[in-house]
Order: C-alpha cells, then sequence, then structure tokens
C-alpha cells in the first residue's frame, strides 16, 4: 500500500469517527430537550469519538471497505434513550430518530460548502499547502458523511430510518414493526455481506454529494 493510500484511509477514517461522534450526540442532544436525560448523564453527549466507538463499526468494516475501494460508512455504539414518561413519546421517538442523518446531512452540506469555496479559490490563484489538505479532507468528509446519511436513512432496524417509519407508521403495523426489530440486525449484516446494500448506497451516494454541491453557497 502506497502512502498516500495509507493517508487517505487514514483521513477517511478520521473523519467517520467524527461524523459518528457528531451523529450520535445529536441522537442525545435531541432526546435531552425532549425530557430524557439518560445520554447526558452517560457522558454520551460528546464529540469525543472514544466515547462513542464502536470496534466493528467505527475501525474494522470502515477500513476493509476502505482497503476495497468502496464508499466508506459504519456506525458507532447507540446512544442509549429512555422516552418512558417523556411528553409524547412517538413524537419524540421521531425527533431523536431524524436528529442523527440531519446531522450528518449538515457536516456533509458543510463540508459541500468548503469543496466549493477551495475550488474557486483554486482558480483564482495557485492552491498553498494548507489548502490543498483542507480541500483533501473536505472531499473526504463530503463522501463520507454522504454515504452515512443515506445508510442512517434505510428503513431498516438498529438504523434511524426505520426508527422514522417506525414513529410514523398507524398501529396496526405495531405487530410488523416488532417482528423487523426482531430480526433487521441480521437482515442488515446480510445486506452488506452480500453486497446489495452497495447496490443502492452507491447511486444514492452520488445524488445526494451531486445535490449538495448544486446547493448556493
Amino acid at each position: 500500500m502506497s502512502a498516500s493510500h495509507f493517508v487517505q484511509i487514514a483521513v477517511e477514517i478520521g473523519v467517520l469517527l467524527f461524523a459518528v461522534a457528531f451523529h450520535e450526540s445529536a441522537h442525545g442532544y435531541v432526546a435531552l430537550k425532549c425530557g430524557d436525560r439518560t445520554a447526558q448523564d452517560l457522558g454520551r453527549i460528546s464529540l469525543n469519538p472514544l466515547r462513542h466507538l464502536d470496534p466493528v463499526g467505527s475501525l474494522l468494516l470502515p477500513t476493509l471497505l476502505a482497503l476495497a475501494g468502496a464508499p466508506v460508512f459504519g456506525w458507532a455504539k447507540p446512544v442509549p434513550v429512555s422516552l418512558r414518561g417523556v411528553p409524547n413519546p412517538r413524537r419524540a421517538n421521531l425527533l431523536v430518530a431524524a436528529a442523527g442523518p440531519l446531522s450528518t446531512l449538515l457536516l456533509a452540506a458543510a463540508s459541500a460548502w468548503i469543496v466549493t469555496l477551495l475550488r474557486r479559490h483554486a482558480g483564482t490563484e495557485e492552491p498553498s499547502m494548507a489548502a490543498a489538505v483542507a480541500f483533501f479532507v473536505a472531499v473526504s468528509s463530503l463522501a463520507v458523511n454522504a454515504s452515512l446519511a443515506v445508510f442512517n436513512l434505510l428503513p431498516i432496524p438498529p438504523l434511524d430510518g426505520f426508527g422514522v417509519l417506525e414513529s410514523l407508521l398507524p398501529p396496526r403495523f405495531f405487530p410488523v414493526a416488532i417482528w423487523l426489530r426482531r430480526y433487521g440486525a441480521a437482515i442488515l449484516m446480510l445486506a452488506i455481506l452480500s453486497g446489495s446494500l452497495g447496490v443502492v448506497l452507491g447511486p444514492a451516494r452520488r445524488a445526494v454529494i451531486q445535490w449538495l454541491l448544486r446547493l448556493p453557497g
């Protein structure tokens, strides 16, 4: 493996660790605003990646994906949330679930803005080393956060997309949701190992990146 490839992987993993820390902290912060202090009391509303690290989802899987040249994504330890006793728990569950993907899209949008800004700068003068490094990190952050946002919006438990969907389902569909909760992790792992997840993730990720780069800035 060349030095440049090693640096690229290190940057992508570093970007992912920050992204998942931001993502999980968003869950915890919104839960706190809804009346649940569990995440705050456990110190999980923090941008310190070590507080959220999952050895498989935060390190092993992203590294393997990076080595294979595939889009890098992963997950962290889920922030514990207890919505019993909070006002309107169904609405709270919707807000808490949506907070993760929305925070990731916010990071992706910020990264896209930096990429666009530095592209304009490069067109007017020769970029400095600092600008070149910032551009490389911003491009990596855009790609990683776009992948993470699309991945988490999939309606498969335990991903956030399912939490949003579950909060919107009529009560008659609750037995189906309970069944999916039981087998969702196995379904998700099968989708990853079979490569079928990449069929969905790749085009959706590219569409999100293109959309963000076209936003006015």
